[in-house]
């Protein structure tokens, strides 16, 4: 053997070329799939987690609400950091962030320390789920492979988030709720090190800037108001705790408005708000989000407080849904070729208000197989519409402020979640819990419908 036959033999097989953007594809789903089972995970552990600490209602909302919160108030900002350090660099700080705070999470003695860990846990939320789309725009160039790319990102987002209580479920039946947190770890980890050893980094801005007035004004206006909305569901909104907040909560709004049209770079310029093609998809995402993920949240309690279901049974309860969303992302892009985006997203809103009405006469005496078709129209009309609303809300903006206006519909939507945990936890709150429901029912129904009156405005136009 020759000393070229034996360089040859002893030099290492290179992974094909195509494996570094499959693992960069693979790490960054990873950090957006776990940070979305986290929003919904958590709602099948509130009786077990109430069982743990004690406390009511309010409590299991503080258990909910920090994590959505910050993840809404954060991810813009999390963008410009990501533009100002790097995509991957961010994404790799978001994931070793997010996975000490789950196994502090995981590891919380009371419900102080679990709700300050969500609180950070929301944060790392925030840049992975920020950098993690920045990451796959510059690792995938060809226009095609980037929208398959994109797709199959998304689709695992969409798979882990509607999965969120069959998943939490089954783990706490044999494993515990702590458990919910710490299965984070593996995830993370692997997301991690695929994206550490295989992304490559994106350019740095040539002049990259951080609103952080808008930042902080932003958090502050969102916690303020979630937190009056939480203690007026126990004492009324006459506390002058509540009133307080709600100040605080609209003084912050202004402030947020005033720094965006004064930033030179601003985390969420205002023109876009000119613009209809943007306007109503961020809104109707941020109202659906209002109705959707407040019912979840009652969903939960109305299976393990009302109907006495073991946290297994809750999340299995919820399979129809999860079964629903999936089809129906599945046959979105039919329902559009048909009848365009603006018909499926009325579609959508159609079956989630029909789903709403059906369930006003449940009461205490209503047994679970009652409660699955209802729950399919929900998750099917959910699942009909947000590929499309994406899909508008994208075509009406320029190219460059894609990312932008992408960031906004997150930025909104999750905020409509925390807003609806809030105020349907605080419509059910006070010992009257149906109620509460049927009137969180109907507040959902006029919500919906006042969107569908804005996709059909601007479907007319």
């Amino acid at each position: 053997m020759t000393a070229h036959d034996t360089r040859t033999a002893a030099a290492p097989t290179r992974p094909p070329a195509a494996w570094p953007r499959a693992a960069t594809l693979i790490g960054t789903s990873l950090g957006f799939a776990v940070i979305q089972l986290d929003v919904t995970v958590v709602n099948v552990a509130v009786r077990a987690i109430g069982a743990t600490f004690g406390g009511g209602i309010a409590e299991l909302q503080w258990v909910v609400s920090p994590y959505v919160l910050m993840f809404a108030a954060l991810i813009l900002p999390a963008g410009a950091l990501g533009d100002r350090f790097g995509a991957k660099r961010v994404l790799c700080a978001g994931f070793v962030i997010f996975v000490a705070a789950s196994m502090a999470c995981g590891l919380a003695p009371d419900f102080a320390v679990l709700i300050a860990a969500r609180t950070v846990q929301g944060a790392g939320a925030a840049l992975l789920g920020s950098c993690s789309l920045a990451l796959l725009n510059y690792t995938f160039t060809s226009p095609a492979d980037r929208a398959r790319a994109i797709g199959q990102w998304a689709a695992g987002a969409s798979a882990a988030l509607s999965g969120g209580p069959v998943i939490g479920g089954t783990l706490i039946a044999t494993l515990g709720w702590r458990s919910i947190f710490f299965i984070n770890t593996p995830i993370g980890l692997a997301g991690l090190w695929l994206v550490w050893r295989y992304a490559k980094e994106t350019p740095r801005a040539a002049r990259p800037g951080l609103d952080l007035a808008g930042a902080v004004s932003a958090v502050i206006a969102l916690a303020a108001f979630a937190a009056a909305i939480i203690e007026a569901g126990s004492g009324g909104f006459g506390r002058p705790w509540v009133l307080g907040g709600l100040v605080v909560s609209a003084l912050a709004l202004a402030a947020f408005i005033r720094a965006e049209a004064r930033a030179a770079q601003p985390m969420l310029p205002l023109s876009l708000f000119r613009h209809r093609p943007f306007v109503a998809p961020v809104s109707v995402g941020f109202l659906v989000n209002v109705c959707f993920y407040g019912l979840i949240f009652l969903f939960s309690l109305l299976f393990q407080e009302q109907q006495g279901m073991s946290a297994l049974r809750a999340g299995l309860a919820f399979a129809p849904m999860t079964a629903a969303i999936l089809a129906a992302n599945l046959l979105s892009g039919r329902v559009v070729a048909a009848v365009g985006r603006a018909g499926a997203i009325l579609a959508g809103l159609a079956a989630m208000t029909i789903g709403c009405a059906a369930l006003l006469w449940a009461g205490p005496r209503t047994g679970y197989p009652a409660l699955v078709g209802q729950q399919v129209l929900l998750g099917g009309g959910l699942g009909l519409l947000v590929p499309p609303m994406t899909g508008l809300l994208l075509s009406g903006v320029d190219r460059s402020r894609s990312g932008v206006a992408a960031g906004a519909l997150t930025a909104f939507r999750q905020a409509g979640s925390l807003l609806g945990v809030a105020l349907f936890g605080a419509l059910a709150g006070g010992g009257h819990f149906f109620p509460g429901l049927h009137l969180a029912l109907w507040t959902s129904i006029a919500i919906l419908a006042a969107s569908g009156a804005l996709v059909g405005l601007l479907r007319g136009r």
